[in-house]
């Protein structure tokens, strides 16, 4: 019998799903009660396959871009959408705050980790 992956939502209303039983494939025992999933059982499909991209290249935006083959920005916004879908804050970026000197030292500061090129930096920062 085919495995199917574990809903974390319900698919009518949207709410949290619990699960009621559990079964050993092995000898057959089951436990039966009311059991939450964990956070991370209950992000979408979409939010997972992020996570577990971002895990890979060990949270380095820059190689996630490349795998992924979207923006720096655009990882950002996945990434922020992932912290809020897990019931963390997200910070407003620095643009939106209207602090331009934070946004071009989170830019020097990514390239000093490495997760941006020069070249990157450099457009980032012009466009400011």
């Amino acid at each position: 019998m085919k495995r199917r992956e574990l809903l974390g939502k319900c698919p009518v209303c949207g709410e949290s799903l619990d699960v009621t039983r559990l079964a050993c494939r092995s000898c057959g025992t089951a436990i039966e009660g009311r059991f939450d999933t964990c956070k991370f059982c209950r992000l979408t499909p979409e939010h997972r396959a992020f996570v577990d991209v971002f895990i890979k290249n060990r949270g380095n935006i820059k190689e996630v871009e490349k795998e992924l083959g979207i923006s720096y920005p655009t990882v950002r916004n996945r990434l922020d959408s992932v912290i809020a879908a897990l019931g963390y804050r997200v910070e407003e970026p620095a643009t939106e705050k209207g602090d331009a000197g934070a946004e071009r030292k989170a830019i020097v500061e990514a390239l000093a980790r490495g997760e941006i090129s020069a070249d990157d930096a450099v457009k980032q920062l012009r466009a400011k």
